[in-house]
């Protein structure tokens, strides 16, 4: 699967043959612990990631089966990656507790994480997450639509590209890239170049078996609690839904989201009208670091600021 070595971090070994990247910077507490969204990978996340390392310890990981990580059968249960997470935190030695950071699918393994270890968890900063009545509260075109676009998923992660497609999505990843330091860069663009299809396929059980997931897990504990609602133009999507649906498709996730915030009696949503679902960390990388200087306020304010007895 990894095609160039990682330019940043360790592969920690989890004692049964998976070993999985880990990046640690920063001192001081609460541990943040960025969580990728599909299809993307630890150092997507790099620039945010080094800032919030000037206020406390930072994290960035791969799940197995993603960015340099061991590989893994996808798609993958809710539970298996929140486990394997804990796992891996113990085993690099990294301290508790943790403000966990998840972007879209990350949002809701973090949010899940919480539910499940929440003596380990200082607080969630979720980014535009994942929620699990996306599909049952979205208007009926869009669940039609939804019902095409998976199809079309599938069949495209069993295709192989040739190296003309390669070389012609290489350019303009190398441009969207500019940004991160040389010697990143190129790994990065490789590495997604060598494992696109982990998007579409831990995707494939999202709506249903991680959605169900998510709906009989224990509350979320009463952590301090961000939702960064994204509400502006991402490429991606404008691609894949017509204007006026993408428009309808928003408005049910602001209230999806402003319910995820009221969760916990210390949740808060804001919502960013000029940032987009893919790179909300990139280009409202201000409100971002806010909301982590908030969380970790709190948390330091709070009774949750010593590590957790393992």
């Amino acid at each position: 699967m990894t095609c160039v070595p990682p330019p940043l971090g360790h592969l920690h070994d989890l004692g049964d043959g998976r070993r999985l990247l880990l990046h640690r910077s920063g001192t001081g507490g609460p541990t943040a612990v960025f969580l990728a969204g599909a299809g993307m990978m630890s150092l997507d996340y790099l620039n945010i990631h080094r800032r919030v390392a000037e206020l406390t310890t930072s994290v960035l990981y791969d799940r197995s089966g993603n960015g340099w990580s061991h590989p893994a059968e996808l798609p993958r249960t809710a539970a298996e990656v929140t486990d394997e997470l804990r796992e891996l935190l113990h085993t690099a030695g990294i301290p508790g507790p943790y403000l966990l950071i998840g972007h879209s699918l990350g949002g809701a393994y973090a949010r899940h994480y919480a539910r499940r270890f929440p003596d380990e968890v200082a607080g969630l900063l979720l980014l535009d997450p994942f929620h699990e009545d996306t599909v049952i509260r979205a208007p009926e075109a869009a669940r039609k639509l939804l019902d095409t676009m998976l199809d079309q998923m599938a069949a495209q992660v069993t295709a192989e590209l040739t190296p003309e497609q390669v070389a012609q999505a290489r350019t303009p990843m190398l441009e969207h890239f500019a940004a991160w330091p040389e010697a990143v860069r190129g790994p990065l663009v490789e590495q997604h170049l060598a494992t696109w299809r982990a998007a579409g396929r831990e995707n494939q059980n999202l709506y249903d078996k991680v959605a169900e997931e998510l709906r009989t897990a224990p509350a979320t504990p009463g952590v301090p609690l961000i939702v960064l609602t994204a509400m502006g133009h991402d490429v991606t999507q404008a691609h894949l839904w017509p204007a006026e649906l993408l428009g309808e498709i928003n408005e049910a996730k602001r209230r999806l989201h402003a319910e995820v915030a009221a969760e916990s009696p210390r949740g808060e949503q804001r919502v960013l009208d000029d940032a987009g679902h893919g790179w909300l960390h990139e280009e409202r990388a201000d409100a971002v670091l806010q909301a982590v200087e908030d969380l970790i306020l709190q948390a330091r304010r709070g009774r949750r600021t010593t590590p957790y007895a393992r």
